[in-house]
């Protein structure tokens, strides 16, 4: 079952996503994703494995950003992957049976393509504007999610993500998404994951008074 919220590092060094790590695990973060760029894979390598130490430690999930070859290395959870194609089935083929793929979607096409080369969840996004350095993705809002939701219809779970906030939460799982990953509003405050925690798990039992 993949957890329903994800912490997405962030840091201005590669030592603060560390840190940063270390400090969702400790507010209780089921997921950690070491998300690092422009980085020598030695170095990612080496941080990697301190990721796995810190997360072993805390029993939290630990997801490899963009390599499963570090992914594989480390024995990681799994891996993240960018791209919305052949890349997930290549590294199904290099990864151990237990580790999970996800990737990254922003529109039905996108979903599509990774339910076909069986991914493990999908991150969907983005949900409100954000930075994405030169990338031009479609904002996708409720409208959008709802939209998306509905016409894939897939066991697959989908993972909301793009500046959301507990503000968010109740709105968007209503539309079918199944949890969120977070970066700046964890980073910010590291004490709100609990309040994500809760909110994600009301929705869960919720749905399952409703269930018969």
């Amino acid at each position: 079952m993949i957890p329903k919220l994800h912490y997405i590092s962030q840091g201005a060094t590669p030592k603060e996503h560390l840190e940063n790590i270390q400090k969702a695990c400790s507010a209780g973060a089921e997921l950690v994703q070491l998300c690092l760029e422009n980085i020598s894979e030695k170095k990612y390598f080496k941080l990697a494995k301190e990721a796995r130490e810190i997360t072993s430690y805390f029993q939290t999930r630990l997801i490899i950003y963009n390599d499963y070859k570090i992914a594989r290395a480390v024995k990681a959870d799994g891996v993240h992957l960018e791209t919305a194609d052949t890349a997930s089935m290549k590294a199904r083929i290099h990864l151990y049976t237990w580790q999970i793929i996800g990737g990254t979607a922003n529109t039905i096409q996108d979903c599509k393509t990774l339910i076909n080369t069986q991914v493990d969840y999908i991150t969907l996004g983005p949900f409100r504007a954000i930075d994405t350095e030169g990338k031009v993705n479609t904002t996708l809002g409720l409208k959008g999610y709802t939209a998306i939701v509905e016409a894939l219809n897939t066991k697959t779970p989908i993972i909301g993500r793009g500046s959301i906030t507990t503000k968010d939460i109740s709105e968007i799982l209503n539309t079918g998404i199944s949890g969120v990953a977070v970066a700046d509003e964890i980073t910010q405050n590291f004490d709100i994951v609990k309040k994500f925690n809760q909110l994600l798990s009301a929705s869960s039992t919720e749905e399952k008074r409703h269930t018969f």
